[in-house]
């Protein structure tokens, strides 16, 4: 059984026991719980139920690991040819790890 969620504004496929790297949520605790109830859809071996926008009563259970996670660096290069410009940007994105402890459906 898996379910597709809306975290953030970005969406993400959930099973029970896998992990999510979600955009940073500020304010929030190691081993706190979070819900989540903007299921969009939800698939229990094969009888697929999609939401119109979202499925009522169905809701994703997570337990936040770690709240802030540092993503790759990512670089971005600026150059002009025979102009002598270069410019180098760097940005690091942040995160926060979550573990699915329940999906109810």
């Amino acid at each position: 059984m898996y379910v597709i969620v809306e975290i953030n504004g970005q969406q993400f496929k959930a099973e029970e026991g896998k992990k999510l790297f979600v955009h940073h949520i500020k304010d929030i605790e190691a081993q706190a719980t979070v819900e989540f109830e903007k299921v969009l859809l939800v698939d229990n071996n094969g009888a697929v139920t999609v939401g119109t926008p979202i499925v009522d009563g169905a809701k994703v259970v997570c337990e936040v690991v770690t709240p802030l996670v540092k993503g790759d660096k990512v670089l971005v290069f600026h150059k002009k040819r025979k102009k002598g410009y270069k410019k180098l940007n760097g940005h690091r994105q942040q995160f926060t790890e979550l573990t699915i402890k329940q999906v109810i459906a």
